[in-house]
């Protein structure tokens, strides 16, 4: 399986459960306590696994996948930390990539746009007056513009892109980590990762 495969697999599919770390309580001098990379180590050191899981009694979560869940919930700071450890785990839940804006360009379009019989039709607004001559008359006239913005725009584009871009780096330090890991026990990941910069054509 490709890592985003994988991901799918463990959240969709076995429906794991990602189990992030409690913040410390500095009034009772708590810290962090054993992760579950630990625990998952201390398991196949003893090669079982205790039955009774806290979130789902009476059902089996595949250990690969909880592997995989403990994996992508160490993913670092660095890298967005406990918020792109939920962002990986809800896209792969939902079996979704991050929308990227595809084909997207700015275009230029009215900023309101109005309804009636004939069509619709771009709201205009009244800039300035001008006197003109009119049949042998001086009339003010009123001069109209219609407002315009570009949708999307440049900045919502590179958000969205720089949005994938780490949800792709976040995928990548996973699929290492298994990897290096070496405690998966029916899955390969396989290199195979989606395109870094989808938007770039050759």
């Amino acid at each position: 399986m490709s890592v985003q495969q994988a991901l799918e697999w463990a959240f969709r599919v076995e429906h794991a459960q990602l189990e992030l770390p409690e913040p410390p309580d500095p009034e009772r001098g708590q810290g962090f306590g054993f992760g579950l990379e630990y625990v998952l180590m201390q398991r196949a050191a003893l090669g079982c696994k205790i039955d009774g899981g806290q979130y789902k009694m009476g059902t089996y979560t595949h250990e690969d996948a909880e592997v995989i869940a403990a994996t992508v919930a160490g993913i670092p700071d660095n890298l967005g930390g406990k918020r792109m450890a939920i962002r990986v785990a809800e896209l792969a839940r939902a079996g979704l990539t991050p929308d990227w804006m595809p084909g997207a360009v700015p275009r230029c379009v009215p900023v309101e746009m109005k309804r009636n019989r004939h069509g619709d039709h771009a709201t205009t607004v009244v800039v300035g007056t001008e006197r003109v001559l009119s049949r042998g008359k001086w009339r003010t006239v009123e001069v109209r513009a219609c407002p315009v913005m570009f949708r999307p725009d440049a900045r919502q584009i590179e958000a969205a892109r720089r949005a994938y871009a780490e949800w792709w780096r976040a995928l990548v330090w996973t699929r290492d980590g298994l990897a290096a890991g070496g405690m998966l026990k029916d899955i390969n990941v396989t290199s195979l990762t989606p395109k870094a910069r989808p938007w770039e054509t050759k």
